[in-house]
């Protein structure tokens, strides 16, 4: 059996929904820098695990608490980062949408240092279910 890459078992055991659980995998400075033309007054850098908090928060308040992430692919790069795409799901102003999204890590010494979070500008990338 092949064992994953150490930055790939890392995220394995990363818990977005309890960051305080997932604490000594985040480094306390985290920059997680967010990107998507759909949701402009969301779009910036979050510092720090209060920041991080604070994002998903946001999202799990704009969606009614139905996001989910539904990894497709994951795929280590070099040393420090791994880049992951996700299909996401939530309700979001009355509709049911799923995005595609591309999210990469860059994690230091076992510890997620950054992240950009990307998700694509054309709306028609959004679906309605």
């Amino acid at each position: 059996m092949t064992e994953d890459h150490p930055n790939v078992a890392l995220l394995k055991r990363l818990d977005l929904r309890n960051l305080a659980a997932s604490k000594g995998l985040i480094a306390d400075d985290v920059v997680w820098h967010y990107a998507n033309p759909n949701l402009p007054d969301m779009q910036g850098d979050y510092v720090g695990l209060d920041g991080v908090r604070s994002f998903f928060e946001a999202i799990a308040q704009r969606s009614g608490g139905t996001f989910q992430i539904d990894p497709m692919s994951v795929t280590p790069v070099g040393n420090e980062l791994v880049v992951v795409q996700s299909r996401n799901t939530l309700v979001f102003e009355g509709r049911s949408v799923t995005v595609d999204v591309v999210v990469v890590w860059r994690i230091v010494d076992g510890r997620v240092v950054e992240v950009w979070d990307i998700v694509p500008g054309d709306p028609k990338e959004i679906q309605n279910d």
